[in-house]
């Protein structure tokens, strides 16, 4: 079971380079399985017992399966498709005393810098293009090593082991070639979207790494790979989703963009895209308000977004009795700031279900002096007001641009999911629960 579910995460991690590729990618799967794609712009008919999907802005994605019409409430799991790196601006090219030509770029996200240098790159995303009567979007992935950022030797810093303070705009601009590939850039662009350099209006491109992710450890028992943050959560959840048979509430697959940013954009945790689908979802079944209200206080939310493993090498930097290692389970997250959703009510339904699962389960809270990050579901509740935990996998060098988890734990979560989106979390609105 390990073995097949990591072969087929770092299948999709490959082929996922940009949160576009990704939400593509799940597409494609949802639709092998049957699933029908609707869009947010178009009238929606949908027939109890049959799955449908849909996505915003081409890089998030919400999926859903109705049992019946008269269902008791939403069963959620939200990840993210993004991760830190770096976006290629405007006007890329910038010549360097006629002999060399780099990419001007900017930080996407909170991103370590330095495993970004001296290693092959190469550029992934989304082209907009100019179409007879209209604009259309084309994905682009260059797959071939194309890029690198080269440190400066340690005879020009001699203190680069002692701690550097990069500066992006200086230091983490990739070398694209000689002054042969002056003007070259976009022609690549062109070709890779099959069309015209003129016929661009306007690209979101990102840089990504070209190491591919493996299986490592003496006895297999970690994987390496690009974007696990959050990849790995949203590749779990989707396949929970797909094996899963619900029967008395709606299942959600939901994964959002830009929370690397804060998710303030119309496809981030903070728009409506979440809501409006639930409410869609509601009417469609020829449901009033009330009866959307009822199934939004009668629902779970599991907000899944990677999670900091104890480091072999800085294991102070985790709480003294809070500690969570890769392959120990999921990671339920706790904050008294409320950084993270889960509180006694939240993390007891979602025990109940690992445990109804089969899977393991481990805590996590920041130590008390130092501060910790954010992530989706406490900004999804001013949308959606469903009673939420957060969780995690457990892994290392998050926002590096290349991670480490555990080979057990995607597993473990898919079990989770599937758990989750078969079952029904019914809340009486009073804090008392059933799990069935």
């Amino acid at each position: 079971m390990f073995e097949t579910i990591n072969q087929e995460l770092l299948e999709f991690l490959n082929h996922s380079p940009t949160s576009f590729h990704a939400v593509a990618n799940m597409g494609a799967m949802l639709e092998q399985e049957g699933f029908v794609r609707l869009s947010e712009g178009r009238p929606w008919e949908l027939e109890a017992g049959k799955g449908y999907y849909v996505t915003r802005n081409d890089s998030a994605l919400i999926a859903f399966q109705v049992p019946k019409r008269d269902f008791a409430g939403f069963q959620v799991m939200a990840s993210h498709s993004d991760s830190p790196a770096l976006k290629i601006k405007a006007n890329a090219e910038i010549l360097v005393e006629q002999k060399y030509v780099k990419l001007n770029v900017e930080k996407y996200g909170g991103m370590l810098c330095a495993p970004w240098l001296d290693r092959p790159l190469s550029v992934a995303g989304r082209v907009v293009v100019r179409r007879p009567g209209g604009i259309a979007a084309r994905l682009v992935q260059v797959d071939r090593d194309l890029l690198i950022i080269p440190n400066l030797a340690i005879h020009m810093n001699r203190k680069a082991n002692e701690g550097y303070e990069f500066n992006v705009q200086k230091d983490m601009l990739p070398l694209f070639g000689g002054i042969g590939a002056k003007d070259g850039f976009l022609q690549l662009i062109a070709g890779e979207a099959g069309v015209e350099e003129e016929d661009i209006l306007d690209m979101d491109l990102f840089l990504y790494n070209r190491m591919k992710g493996t299986v490592l450890g003496l006895d297999g028992e970690f994987i390496a790979a690009p974007r696990l943050d959050d990849l790995q959560c949203a590749f779990a959840s989707l396949k929970g989703f797909l094996s899963a048979r619900p029967k008395e509430s709606v299942a959600v697959h939901c994964v959002l963009d830009n929370e690397e940013v804060g998710s303030g954009t119309r496809q981030g945790a903070a728009s409506t895209f979440l809501r409006d689908v639930l409410h869609r979802v509601n009417s469609g079944m020829g449901r009033g308000e009330e009866e959307y209200l009822m199934a939004l206080a009668s629902g779970f939310m599991v907000s899944a977004d990677n999670a900091h493993s104890i480091h072999p090498n800085q294991q102070d930097k985790a709480d003294p009795t809070n500690r969570p290692y890769m392959n120990g389970g999921i990671v339920i997250k706790y904050s008294a700031n409320q950084k993270y959703t889960t509180d006694a009510v939240s993390g007891a339904v979602f025990k109940s279900l690992c445990q109804k699962a089969g899977v393991p389960y481990q805590t996590f809270v920041n130590r008390s002096d130092m501060l910790g990050g954010s992530t989706l579901g406490n900004i999804c509740t001013s949308q959606v007001a469903l009673n939420m935990v957060d969780v995690g996998l457990p892994q290392l060098a998050m926002h590096s641009c290349y991670e480490t988890a555990g080979s057990k734990d995607t597993a473990y979560l898919a079990k989770a999911a599937r758990e989750l989106f078969s079952s029904s979390v019914c809340g009486d609105g009073d804090g008392e629960y059933q799990v069935r």
